[in-house]
């Protein structure tokens, strides 16, 4: 299947990596878990401190791996969102052009009419047919609402 033959999906749509959501969550539930039971297994001489910062070092690393994990590219009837770990993005329709998945990028880009592109970890690469379809969804949003309302 295409990307040009891929119908556009129904608003809102939520486009998310499967693995990459997985594997975020899973260690940092595994990681905030080792701390946990660390801080409640550690004999002395560490103390009531030393098993805190445990705990506290075990919750930065598991939001870190949050942030990762919270990656999306969201499409309503205004525009999309594309939320990436440090970022979010809005755009209105009009402004996006296109959206762009080759196979040695990690995720897909998105180019904009204002000369920005930027990437949308939500799209992996690594997922491969799901994301080309994913990709090929988005694409037919923006031909439809995007390019639509340009040329009026």
């Amino acid at each position: 299947m295409s990307p040009e033959s891929v119908p556009p999906p129904e608003l809102p749509v939520v486009w998310r990596p499967k693995m990459g959501r997985i594997v975020a969550y899973g260690f940092a539930a595994a990681i905030m878990l080792g701390a946990l039971l660390m801080a409640i297994f550690l004999p002395p001489p560490f103390t009531v401190v030393d098993k805190v910062a445990m705990v506290v070092l075990g919750g930065l690393i598991a939001g870190v791996l949050h942030l990762l994990g919270r990656c999306r590219v969201e499409a309503d009837e205004r525009g999309i969102t594309v939320v990436n770990p440090l970022r979010v993005h809005r755009y209105e329709w009009p402004e996006v052009l296109g959206v762009t998945l080759t196979q040695s990028e990690p995720w897909a880009k998105i180019d904009f009419t204002d000369g920005a592109t930027i990437g949308a970890m939500g799209l992996q690469g690594s997922e491969k047919d799901r994301t080309v379809r994913q990709v090929g969804e988005l694409a037919a949003l923006i031909r439809e609402r995007g390019e639509a309302e340009e040329t009026r």
